[in-house]
């Protein structure tokens, strides 16, 4: 007596079933995220650093928007189209994490569930700290600060800063699944 043609397509369908993902991703499709601009603030600026300052939060930002997505914490979108407004309120805000309002606007911008601020507060040439709030748009809820202190103005002790901040969140995340959200 012949099989019916369903028992032909188990073996393919076993090999199928085995190359899908067993559980349904850490990085829910709706915890989209935007990371603004990072901040600096500096009470004693030092024009000779100012390069190299920059060039660290910019670095900043990079491996915060990297560290989440890979981490799969949060589907980060890129500002795209969106930087121009980004830039404008930049000219009537000097500081994005001060501004509640202008980060909710981004993230409606660009269509995220969350969008975070950045800042690196200069203390002193030996003491800096790095800080994130992460905000939720539709209700414009803080759901998140998180800071980390370094000991060091140099890009070894920035980066970490940084992963050391990913590391705790992605921990904590693991822990409490509705950490930061």
């Amino acid at each position: 007596m012949p099989r019916p043609a369903i028992h032909r397509l188990l073996p393919w369908l076993a090999s199928l079933a085995l190359a899908l993902p067993t559980s349904v991703s850490a990085q829910p499709a709706e915890a989209t995220l935007a990371v603004l601009d990072f901040d600096l603030i500096e009470e004693h600026v030092e024009p000779g650093q100012a390069a190299d300052m920059r060039r660290r939060v910019l670095r900043m930002e990079e491996m915060l928007a990297q560290g989440l997505a890979e981490r799969g914490l949060y589907r980060v979108v890129e500002l795209g189209e969106a930087r121009t407004r980004l830039a404008e309120l930049r000219r009537q805000q000097e500081h994005m994490h001060r501004c509640g309002a202008c980060q909710v606007e981004m993230g409606r911008a660009v269509g995220t569930k969350y969008v975070v601020a950045g800042w690196v507060q200069k203390v002193s040439n030996l003491i800096l700290n790095i800080n994130i709030e992460l905000r939720e748009v539709a209700s414009d809820r803080v759901v998140l600060n998180k800071s980390v202190d370094i000991r060091g103005n140099n890009d070894r002790a920035w980066e970490h800063g940084m992963r050391f901040l990913l590391r705790d969140f992605a921990e904590k995340r693991a822990a409490n699944p509705d950490y930061g959200l």
